[in-house]
């Protein structure tokens, strides 16, 4: 079965009111514990957006901030799942986007046999 990486940027829910984030919150986890109970789950999670992120090079340089082009990446959420079909994880997607009322973009895992 192959891994895919679901996700969104924090941005993409500023359209939700305040009020609103505990039933988008609910309604997330219910959606990750359905893909606990199916056994799809790996792991998921939120990125802090309190916690500025740094770039490590190969000599161990720690420099403040990220690639330029995830500039605007700064938070939001991401789960890893594996499914036995691109389409099975279309549809788990699907489920996030309704639970968190924001499009998610769906990325497959290479998969290394090494690692």
């Amino acid at each position: 079965m192959a891994r895919y990486l679901i996700s969104f940027p924090s941005g993409a829910m500023d359209h939700v009111p305040v009020e609103d984030l505990p039933a988008v919150g609910e309604a997330a986890r219910a959606v990750a514990q359905e893909a606990m109970d199916s056994g799809a789950w790996v792991f998921g999670g939120g990125l802090a957006e309190g916690v500025d992120p740094v770039m490590v090079d190969a000599d161990g340089t720690i420099t403040a901030g990220t690639y330029p082009q995830t500039r605007e990446f700064s938070g939001g959420g991401f789960a890893v799942l594996e499914a036995p079909s691109r389409d099975r994880a279309l549809e788990w997607a699907a489920k996030f986007a309704a639970a968190c009322r924001c499009a998610q973009e769906v990325r497959e895992i290479m998969f290394d046999p090494l690692v």
